[in-house]
């Protein structure tokens, strides 16, 4: 098949052109400058930008089908000028869009755990939105809901250890925040899966790793794996949002009310969806085993 994989130079992106090449698909990477990216030289690459329907919609002719990874950071404030709200949903409106227009099949949509168009932080509302574009798409759809996804080249850990200093870092409610972080290598190839197997369409996946793990366990997890140790301060999460909110109308601060907001619900899902794909819990990777170390 012919596949357009839009941020297809991103940390998933890349992983998923490789999986895909790799398959035998004909798979091009759009990106807003794709000339850089560690890409098999079989994998085309084609220059655009979501937010611009004019930007992307050439690359949409001649394709079967279009996995749109376009996103940005739920863990920083948007920088540049971008918005949640014109790159989650507006973005997803011009995918859709020009895959409708070019005769595309199918989409594979990657959302996130607890998208909700009312939801908590303006990252889950536009998610929850651009979903129900999809949806109301005359494309044969999947949507996949993941929760945080780390492997090299992610910014999960690093962000972690960025908010988590080593020896003592005060973290909000104490870091009691649940995630259920999955390996990029193991949800890479669910990914493909969707492109390639009918039986997934019309079907909304969520997806976690095989251990839910508190903000806390995840910092100390990563400081252990640098070698040091930390011990986290709780911060009350009142005065954490105060802190955040002040801290974030200040220039370049990476975090913001949102972020705050994001760390008062979980990350992760009752009912993990990984065995639709023929795995179980127990063969996806910790991450203690990514990162080398015991829980």
């Amino acid at each position: 098949m012919r596949v357009l994989v839009t941020g297809g130079t991103g940390f998933i992106g890349e992983k998923l052109c490789r999986e895909l090449d790799e398959r035998g698909h004909d798979v091009t990477a759009l990106a807003r400058d794709p000339a850089e990216a560690d890409l098999p030289a079989s994998v085309e690459r084609a220059t655009g930008d979501v937010t611009t329907y004019r930007s992307i919609e050439g690359a949409f002719e001649d394709q079967d089908v279009v996995v749109n990874l376009v996103a940005l950071s739920p863990l920083f404030k948007p920088r540049g000028g971008a918005s949640h709200e014109s790159v989650h949903l507006g973005g997803t409106e011009n995918v859709v869009r020009a895959a409708e227009e070019h005769g595309v099949s199918r989409i594979v949509q990657m959302s996130a755990l607890g998208a909700d168009p009312d939801g908590p932080t303006a990252y889950i509302r536009t998610k929850g939105r651009a979903e129900a574009v999809v949806r109301d798409s005359g494309l044969d759809w999947t949507l996949v809901r993941p929760s945080v996804v780390f492997g090299d080249g992610g910014e999960f850990v690093s962000f972690t250890k960025k908010l988590t200093p080593p020896y003592l870092a005060p973290l909000p409610g104490g870091g009691k925040t649940r995630f259920q972080p999955v390996w990029v290598a193991d949800l890479v190839p669910m990914l493909a899966d969707c492109v390639e197997d009918d039986d997934h369409v019309g079907e909304t996946y969520e997806i976690g790793g095989p251990e839910v793990l508190t903000l806390a366990e995840v910092a100390k997890l990563a400081r252990r794996a640098a070698g040091q140790p930390v011990t986290v301060l709780p911060v009350p999460m009142a005065l954490a949002g105060v802190g955040l909110k002040v801290a974030g109308s200040i220039p370049g601060f990476p975090m913001g009310a949102d972020q705050y907001r994001s760390l008062k619900f979980d990350n992760t899902t009752a009912d993990n969806d990984a065995d639709a794909f023929g795995r179980s819990t127990e063969d996806l990777t910790t991450l203690s085993e990514h990162l080398g170390v015991d829980r």
